[in-house]
């Protein structure tokens, strides 16, 4: 194998050989020499886009998570409210003596004319406020852990879309040497084909498939405007905001079986801790409509003010609301809040159940992933590799045709892309199954932020 500057110079020499026999000298071993920093040699780039940043930056500018918050924030503010009493009423007014004069209160005679004030309050039954008050607390709760969710959610959001644009970037590299490498195998053709080794179909082939690739390289280049949106967006950045380019990447450790993730997620998971709450809420509702059996109290203190000739006069009551109506009223709401609770734990089962298939899901996908990668790495890679070196040079001496050149660097290419998809898929379903367990050091940064 060649050096790095080496393969760099032949990658750059690209145009048509005069004759078959400067191809044997020459085009071969930089064919060579291309597949093999292909196959093998991860370039440097001078701006490497770096995945912790991009999820602090999403952790504290992301929209979704900057309205969560809000949300959690308002529902703090209910707390004291639910345990507060209703504001008290003041009343204020004139009782006249007769309907002759207009207004009788310094006449002598006018016994019953009288300035009037009072104020109530009403007190609930006991133990209603406290009960409020939990309501409120545990909604509060549960938009609480739905925000530790939302920001897991994002922080996978951003390692998903991380791991896209490594992806469509290495697929561009894959792509550029393919083409340099098709080149490479146009001007063997020609160089046949000028001295009547070659019919001139294989120039047309080799032609066909390297402006493919341009295609491919154009598709690609969009590919990358797009997720580059995608990741801006999440970041709760302009769309337009150039991003550079993802570092190079190794697999992520991770040795965990589905059913210790399972059990950690059932513990951790702000999914399930969310409608946790919304469960102890529900029956905090069903006490309170149970609670409305009973009456609530409002405590009346009234003074009359009279003239010079009368003595002022005072008075306290208090009032009960009676309900009677309980079939149609008390009845029906404690019927629906025990129907809400049921649904409250319904729910909490199906997110278990959920929860525990994404695992599933995900865990058999990383496995897949991992097996599918050592295939590639280990066995196939290699082996159309040398069938790859076994058919240029055949060709090169004229036993093999160029569709057989050909479709052996197409298999090479496509199993290095195929590899690359596989550690792609891998991340992101580590990603996912971080996100769910609620693990890993993103996790916990995020958890500790939530907190």
């Amino acid at each position: 194998m060649r050096s790095n500057s080496k393969v760099r110079s032949q990658k750059a020499e690209i145009r048509i050989h005069p004759s078959a026999s400067h191809f044997e000298k020459g085009g071969l071993r930089g064919i060579f020499a291309l597949l093999a920093a292909l196959l093998f040699s991860f370039p440097a780039f001078a701006e490497e886009l770096k995945l912790q940043p991009l999820i602090d930056e999403a952790l504290k500018n992301n929209q979704e998570i900057l309205m969560s918050e809000a949300r959690w924030s308002a529902s703090k503010f209910r707390i004291p409210q639910a345990e507060s009493l209703s504001d008290p009423m003041f009343m204020f007014g004139y009782l006249n003596d007769g309907v002759k004069d207009l207004y009788t209160f310094n006449d002598e005679m006018a016994a019953d004319s009288q300035w009037m004030f009072s104020v109530s309050q009403m007190f609930p039954y006991p133990g209603k406020l406290s009960l409020k008050k939990e309501m409120a607390f545990r909604d509060s709760e549960s938009i609480g852990a739905s925000l530790d969710s939302t920001r897991l959610k994002v922080a996978a959001r951003v390692k998903e879309l991380y791991y896209e644009l490594f992806l469509a970037y290495k697929s561009m590299d894959l792509t550029k040497e393919m083409t340099a490498l098709f080149t490479k195998i146009e001007d063997a053709a020609l160089a046949r084909y000028s001295t009547g080794m070659a019919p001139q179909q294989e120039v047309l082939m080799a032609q066909t498939e390297k402006y493919m690739l341009v295609e491919k390289e154009e598709m690609l280049k969009q590919r990358v405007q797009s997720l580059e949106a995608m990741l801006n967006n999440a970041l709760g950045k302009d769309v337009k905001t150039p991003l550079g380019r993802p570092s190079e990447l190794s697999p992520a450790l991770f040795d965990h079986d589905a059913d210790e993730l399972i059990k950690t997620a059932y513990e951790n998971s702000p999914e399930i801790k969310s409608r946790e709450r919304m469960v102890r809420g529900a029956k905090a509702k069903v006490q309170m409509a149970e609670k409305e059996y009973y009456p609530d109290f409002t405590i009346n203190a009234n003074y009359s003010a009279k003239n010079k000739y009368y003595q002022d006069m005072w008075g306290l009551s208090a009032t009960i609301n009676i309900p009677i109506f309980y079939r149609t009223k008390q009845r029906q709401a404690v019927l629906e809040s025990e129907a809400s609770l049921s649904e409250a734990r319904h729910e909490l089962d199906d997110v278990k159940f959920m929860l525990a298939s994404n695992i599933r899901d995900n865990h058999s996908m990383l496995k897949s992933s991992e097996r599918l990668m050592d295939l590639y790495k280990s066995g196939l890679l290699p082996k159309t590799y040398q069938s790859f070196e076994s058919a240029l040079a055949g060709y090169s001496t004229g036993k093999v045709e160029a569709i057989t050149v050909i479709s052996s660097l197409k298999a090479v290419i496509d199993y290095k892309l195929l590899y690359w998809k596989q550690f792609v898929e891998r991340e992101k379903a580590i990603a996912k199954l971080e996100a769910i367990t609620a693990t890993g050091s993103h996790e916990s940064e995020v958890k500790s932020q939530g907190e």
